[in-house]
C-alpha cells in the first residue's frame, strides 16, 4: 500500500471521528436541554423568554440554578409549625374579602417564612430563595413570585393598584398552591411519623387527616383596598 493511499485513509479515519464527536455533543447538549425543560416545565419557558427566545442562555441560566440549589435537602416542619402556618394561611384568605392588598401581603410573608423553616434560602434573599425553590417546585413557584410582585409594586403601577382585586385574587390562588407543598410533610417526612407514631410517640393522626383550609370567597366580593 502506497503512501499516499495510508495518508487519504488517515484523513478519512480523522474526519469520520471528528464528524462522530460533534454528533454526539450535539446529541447529549438536546438531551441536557429536553431534561432541563422537563424538570423546570414553565420556568424553562419563562427563562427562555427573559433571554428573547434563546435556548441556550436559558439553559445555562437553569443548569447553574440546578448546581447551586439541587443538593439542598429540605427540613420537616413539625406538627405544631404546621399548624401554625396553616392558621395564619386561613387567616389571611379570610382578611382578603375585607383587605385584598394586606391579605396579599400576608400570603407573601408567610410563603417566605415557610421556605425559610423548611431550609431554602432565607426570605431576606428574595431572589435566591426564589431561584432554590425554582429548582425543587418549578410548577408552582410562579405564585409566589405574583404575590411579591403585587405586594411590592407602587400602588399607581399598573403591576399593583392598577391590576385591582382580581390580579391580587388570581396570584393568592395560585400561591396557594406552593403554600400546600411546602407546608404538608413529603413521602419521607409521613414515613417517619408513621413510624415514631408506632414507637409510642405521640401521634397526629387528627392533625394529619385535616385536609389544608380550603378559600372560598363566598358571594361578597372584596373591597378594593
Amino acid at each position: 500500500m502506497s503512501t499516499g493511499v495510508i495518508i487519504t485513509l488517515i484523513v478519512i479515519v480523522a474526519v469520520v471521528l471528528v464528524v462522530a464527536a460533534v454528533l454526539a455533543l450535539r446529541a447529549r447538549g438536546s438531551q441536557h436541554g429536553g431534561s432541563l425543560k422537563r424538570r423546570f416545565g414553565p420556568e424553562y419557558d419563562l427563562a427562555v423568554a427573559r433571554h428573547d427566545g434563546d435556548t441556550k442562555a436559558a439553559e445555562r441560566e437553569l443548569a447553574e440554578r440546578v448546581r447551586r440549589h439541587g443538593s439542598l435537602r429540605t427540613r420537616p416542619l413539625e406538627p405544631a409549625e404546621r399548624e401554625r402556618f396553616e392558621a395564619r394561611w386561613a387567616a389571611a384568605q379570610e382578611r382578603f374579602v375585607d383587605s385584598p392588598r394586606e391579605a396579599v401581603g400576608e400570603a407573601d410573608r408567610l410563603l417566605a417564612e415557610l421556605a425559610g423553616a423548611r431550609g431554602f434560602p432565607d426570605g431576606g434573599q428574595y431572589e435566591e430563595q426564589l431561584t432554590a425553590l425554582s429548582v425543587h417546585h418549578a410548577h408552582h413557584v410562579e405564585g409566589y413570585r405574583r404575590v411579591h410582585r403585587v405586594t411590592h409594586a407602587r400602588a399607581d403601577d399598573a403591576q399593583g393598584g392598577g391590576a385591582g382585586t382580581e390580579e391580587m385574587r388570581a396570584s393568592m390562588v395560585e400561591a396557594r398552591a406552593l403554600f400546600e407543598t411546602l407546608v404538608r410533610p413529603d413521602r419521607h417526612d409521613a414515613r417517619r411519623q408513621r413510624t415514631g407514631t408506632e414507637a409510642g410517640e405521640p401521634a397526629s393522626a387528627a392533625h394529619e387527616s385535616r385536609a389544608p383550609h380550603a378559600w372560598s370567597l363566598g358571594k361578597r366580593r372584596p373591597k378594593e383596598s
